[in-house]
């Protein structure tokens, strides 16, 4: 199996450092796992991690789930979880080292009574970090359980999924939940997109490059755009999605954490309280949106029957069995940062399910040249583009001089400078699961690429004004078609300030 013999080091550097200060732990145990999330991204990242050396040599896996399962049946469904996720990258020996990691314990997070079966698979005074893979409204039973069991020891960890509540009342009623049992130096809320590789260059593109930094401003970016589509509809996760919907789905986290990478201001260090601390600012400077300032800076709207990939798409409401609702599956917004750096220079959130192509990148819209001196030439302005999928790659639109011998002046053609990180970087496995960077700094005990309570409690004071305002005034949804790229509205609210949507 391909490694990177540098990254591997410099992170095994790192796990040596975290044990050296009492950091690594004995055991890792997953709740739900035998869920989703757990079999489909969690349990190949462990996998994927362990077959470059970088977990701990003694760290035991435990699976805990209600399933009453014995231990070699849970094995069997890992590996056909593994092999399936790691295809050519599979490696019989690899796993036969991976399984021996593995147990299982059937635990049924509301019976307190069923976690001794967990606690016969933990030594006492085990180091242990505790994934949450389950329904928040279990994240206290579970934690209320561990400690009656004494299982929470003062370097044990949790690391949690979203969502973390659904507004910002029902988020600090978990947090405290949480903050009961760890402290918040023990707690990793877990943002997946922070994970990904491109998203987390945009911190080297920024702060390691003196091309970028100077004019990173309002004085030099014209605009900024921040968009995450999806080709796929809600599908089998109506009545979930039907109680968050876009705005608090995926513009409170996914959306929102990329806005503070591209706008925050430079931290100290990469200690993970200087980031978050920069992360937070930004969030605190977001103008807020209330009363009819909303409906002339955000739209909502729902997914009507259309055509996707080809083929007839049933509308949001079909696919929920014809029920009637003002649940938004798309949104865009017009965000401003009122700071120094940032003052006046537009941003332009959006997201939206049943969309033409799943994707999602970050524009940075540069200003145009000041005076032009090539004459009938059609100048375009330097655009950044910072792709996080399908693809991982940076382009840069420039005007290049075409290759010709027009005695009439010279003949300008914009070009577009390509960095693609799976072909900058081949001798590496492409496409990593964000979870791997995610797990590997969770049991490193490093939180810079997790979310900060009152980071999180920033996001959800910023959305929850928009979610109050479109009730009081009963904006409903408008309708778009499935397999376009949002209503009428959308475009408007671009095309006011005359930008337009990168498409």
């Amino acid at each position: 199996m391909p490694t990177n013999s540098s990254s591997s080091s410099s992170a095994l550097q790192n796990l040596t450092a975290s044990r050296s200060a009492g950091g690594s732990p004995n055991a890792f145990v997953l709740f739900g796992a035998t869920g989703d999330l757990a079999l489909r991204m969690l349990f190949p990242s462990l996998f994927f991690l362990d077959s470059e050396g970088l977990l701990p040599p003694g760290l035991t896996l435990i699976g805990a789930a209600r399933s009453e399962l014995d231990l070699a049946t849970f094995v069997d469904k890992v590996k056909a979880a593994v092999t399936t996720r790691a295809g050519g990258y599979f490696d019989e020996k690899i796993w036969d080292r991976f399984s021996g990691r593995l147990r299982y314990a059937a635990v049924d997070a509301e019976v307190p009574g069923s976690f001794k079966a967990l606690s016969a698979l933990i030594a006492n005074g085990d180091e242990v970090v505790f994934y949450l893979s389950t329904s928040p409204s279990l994240f206290g039973p579970i934690c209320e359980a561990l400690k009656a069991a004494r299982l929470i020891h003062s370097h044990s960890r949790v690391v949690v999924e979203k969502p973390i509540g659904h507004d910002l009342a029902s988020c600090q009623a978990i947090n405290d939940t949480l903050a009961a049992s760890f402290s918040e130096d023990r707690i990793f809320r877990v943002d997946h997109y922070l994970g990904k590789e491109a998203v987390q260059n945009l911190m080297s593109l920024r702060f390691a490059n003196t091309l970028f930094e100077p004019l990173w401003n309002k004085a030099n970016i014209e605009h900024i755009q921040i968009t995450v589509a999806e080709t796929v509809g809600v599908e089998g996760r109506w009545s979930y999605y039907n109680n968050y919907g876009a705005l608090r789905d995926m513009v409170q986290n996914h959306l929102l954490q990329l806005l503070c990478l591209v706008a925050m201001e430079p931290p100290a260090n990469l200690d993970p309280e200087s980031v978050r601390s920069e992360k937070v600012k930004v969030l605190k400077s977001l103008r807020p949106l209330v009363g009819r300032d909303v409906e002339k800076h955000a739209v909502r709207a729902q997914y009507g029957p259309g055509v996707a990939n080809g083929a007839a798409a049933p509308g949001y409401i079909e696919e929920g069995a014809g029920a009637a609702t003002d649940t938004e599956t798309f949104v865009s917004i017009l965000a401003h940062i009122d700071n120094w750096r940032w003052a006046g220079t537009p941003i332009y959130l959006r997201t939206g399910k049943r969309l033409p192509a799943k994707m999602s990148e970050i524009v940075i819209q540069f200003r145009d040249v000041p005076h032009s001196i090539f004459p009938g030439a059609d100048l375009m302005a330097n655009r950044l583009i910072i792709r996080l999928q399908p693809e991982e790659e940076i382009s840069l639109r420039i005007m290049n001089k075409t290759p010709s011998l027009n005695h009439g002046g010279m003949e300008l053609k914009p070009l577009e400078l390509n960095l693609s990180l799976s072909n900058a970087f081949q001798e590496q496995r492409p496409r990593r699961i964000a979870y791997e960077r995610l797990l590997l700094e969770a049991l490193n005990n490093n939180q810079t690429l997790f979310v900060r309570r009152d980071e999180q409690e920033a996001a959800w004071r910023w959305i929850d004004e928009i979610q109050h305002a479109w009730s009081r005034l009963s904006i409903k949804p408008t309708t778009y078609l499935a397999g376009t790229w949002g209503p009428s509205a959308a475009y408007a609210l671009i095309e006011r300030n005359g930008h337009s949507w990168h498409e």
